[in-house]
């Protein structure tokens, strides 16, 4: 199954430098398989940070094609990825954009994540727009399975300076189809 991140906005009072209180609205990522679900986790992960209250004001599907945390960085950066393709039938060069939310210091490591991250693509492309991201955390879903507790370390402490491979998961359920009798 895929992922699907979901870009939900928190809205809270926040004390600035001068100890004064302000309203700020952030916006966060979170993998879920519905809008309510989003809802649930982005509740139960800011209730860990923010101890006042707080109102969630909108939530989303983001665009994000991938996402990858590296090590020793503090923003987000939202890459556009334009894959080219020959379309043989045509004669024409197609492009394909994708978004990639890549985590650096400033744009131009931004860009060399970027480069590392599709350092394993067969096919050409090229990085037509690399900007910096509101997002201000991303919380994937972890199940809390014995295996998965070593990921969630890993993605929590930005240990990920290399993309991994993930294996194609094989679907397993079945559909009955009944043939329509005229």
């Amino acid at each position: 199954m895929s992922t699907i991140w979901y870009e939900c906005k928190v809205k809270y009072k926040k004390t600035d430098e001068n100890g004064g209180q302000k309203v700020a609205t952030e916006p966060y990522l979170v993998d879920a398989v519905s809008y309510t679900e989003a809802e649930s986790r982005i509740t139960e992960e800011i209730s860990a940070y923010i101890s006042e209250e707080f109102k969630i004001t909108n939530i989303k599907i983001a665009n994000y094609a991938e996402i990858h945390p590296f090590e020793n960085a503090d923003r987000w950066f939202k890459s556009k990825v334009s894959l080219l393709a020959y379309d043989e039938e045509s004669g024409k060069e197609r492009k394909t954009s994708m978004y990639l939310l890549v985590q650096a210091n400033d744009v131009k490591e931004a860009f060399d994540n970027t480069v590392s991250v599709m350092k394993g693509t067969m096919g050409d492309y090229t990085i037509p727009a690399i900007s910096e991201s509101p997002i201000m955390d991303v919380f994937p879903y972890f199940s809390g399975e014995e295996g998965e507790l070593e990921e969630l370390e890993k993605f929590n402490a930005l240990k990920a300076s290399k993309p991994e491979a993930i294996a194609e998961v094989e679907d397993q359920m079945e559909f009955a189809v009944e043939e329509e009798s005229v």
